[in-house]
């Protein structure tokens, strides 16, 4: 089976069982920043009803205006979950902070815990385990936790390579979650082969944490946008097999959908029902429209926006 599905006017992409992709998109959710967001009309227009929206929020993004993205989510019915990127966050004062705006304007009960793209701390905190320890969430009442998953590993957390360091930070996550009154979950990076994703998974299943996973899948994009942000995210693995595609000029223009990836995990789910991937989460590379449009098109009734519901 190929590891990226380019489709071409003459060859029809492989559907999978529509029945089993359904019940495995039963829920995505999706990512946006500010300044995406700002490009749709009205999210009711392209997203299910009730649909969880990540608002990632990169270096330099005013709280302001995170806050104000958030509330504008929330007021078209969707749950909101923010990004806390631990090393732009200089103290628990600010942590503190951007949790009572958030949840005083926006209504947001929810959280993406990470350590954030950033070499050095802007203060105090360095990683999501040390946002977790501030008991600012819990103190707050937020019903549900998020935290980083990585099925290729992270350089940034092992820098020579290998799991050790990620692994470690997993046991301690999933012994957090244990004590925890939020409902955690391990929002993972995204990959396109759905092999080491299975493998990934079964691992963490071997190894005592029964975190549910919400499976990373880049949305439908350009080859080369693809790259770029593979680059940016620092995927090690995927970023090697879209570079050796890349070498076929024939293919490089075509556009990438996840169909291939996600038949594959939804028929692994539907044959192993105990198989720990609880969700699908959507990092829409080629827009947020465009990922939109594709969950439409090949969900089903998952897929159906809320105003043609």
């Amino acid at each position: 089976m190929a590891l990226l599905n380019f489709r071409k006017k003459t060859v029809e992409a492989p559907a999978g069982n529509p029945e089993q992709l359904e019940a495995f998109l039963q829920g995505y959710s999706i990512e946006v920043m500010p300044r995406t967001a700002t490009k749709v009309e009205d999210f009711r227009d392209i997203l299910p009803a009730g649909t969880r929206v990540y608002i990632a929020h990169i270096e330099g993004t005013p709280i302001e205006e995170m806050v104000a993205t958030a509330k504008r989510i929330n007021a078209e019915g969707y749950e909101v979950m923010p990004h806390f990127p631990a090393r732009i966050i200089k103290d628990a004062a600010t942590l503190e902070n951007w949790i009572n705006m958030y949840q005083g304007e926006a209504n947001v009960s929810q959280a993406l815990l990470l350590a954030g793209g950033v070499a050095e701390p802007h203060g105090a905190f360095d990683s999501s385990m040390q946002l977790l320890e501030t008991g600012l969430f819990g103190k707050a009442g937020f019903k549900h936790l998020h935290v980083a998953g990585h099925p290729e590993g992270n350089r940034d957390i092992d820098p020579k390579g290998g799991m050790k360091n990620v692994d470690e930070a997993l046991q301690w996550k999933q012994k957090f979650s244990e004590t925890s009154d939020a409902k955690m979950a391990l929002a993972t990076q995204f990959a396109f082969e759905a092999g080491p994703i299975i493998k990934w998974v079964d691992s963490l299943a071997e190894a005592g944490i029964d975190i549910p996973v919400h499976i990373g899948i880049a949305g439908p994009a350009k080859l080369q946008t693809l790259i770029k942000f593979a680059i940016a995210c620092g995927v090690g693995p995927s970023l090697k097999v879209l570079q050796k595609r890349a070498l076929d000029v024939t293919k490089l223009l075509l556009p990438y959908e996840p169909n291939e990836v996600l038949a594959e995990l939804a028929a692994h789910k539907a044959a192993n029902p105990e198989f720990n991937i609880e969700k699908v989460h959507f990092f829409p590379l080629g827009g947020i429209k465009t990922n939109a449009k594709w969950a439409t098109d090949n969900g089903g009734a998952s897929g159906v926006p809320a105003n043609q519901a």
